[in-house]
């Protein structure tokens, strides 16, 4: 069954899925990351290259040549169609929904800012998961803020 994780109360939530992302990088775990809005997704890209001045998060598109050893690849299509999709790989959602096939993956993270719409879709995600039967965790970022 898939872990799905929750962290709530980003101050911005593309900064901290950047952050999310490095943290990956370094830990040696491969990290799909899904959006089907294309422009969230490329400022998501954007602000892989610039989030910090002395971080280096490898990524490229999924459709890029160099996906397939590149540790974060980035996604607006089906996820488990990522080129060197393994098992083990964990799955970073900047959707609004649900992504497609998430099951596939060992875990999920979710990452929700305090902005009103956010919420009340990650809410109605939390909701998605929790009747598929996912083991669910919740984490307040704004405590380490």
């Amino acid at each position: 069954m898939t872990r799905v994780d929750f962290a709530f109360g980003a101050p911005d939530r593309l900064r901290a899925a950047c952050q999310t992302a490095r943290k990956r990088y370094l830990a040696g775990q491969r990290l799909v990351v899904y959006c089907s809005d294309g422009s969230r997704l490329s400022a998501f890209d954007r602000m892989l290259w610039a989030f910090d001045d002395t971080a280096f998060v490898p990524h490229v598109l999924a459709k890029d040549p160099l996906a397939e050893r590149t540790p974060v690849v980035l996604t607006a299509t089906d996820p488990q169609s990522a080129p060197g999709m393994e098992p083990t790989a964990w799955l970073l959602n900047l959707d609004d929904a649900c992504p497609p096939r998430y099951d596939g993956f060992e875990r999920v993270l979710e990452i929700v800012s305090d902005d009103a719409a956010e919420k009340q879709a990650a809410r109605a995600r939390w909701r998605d998961y929790q009747a598929a039967g996912h083991s669910l965790h919740s984490h307040d970022l704004s405590r380490g803020a």
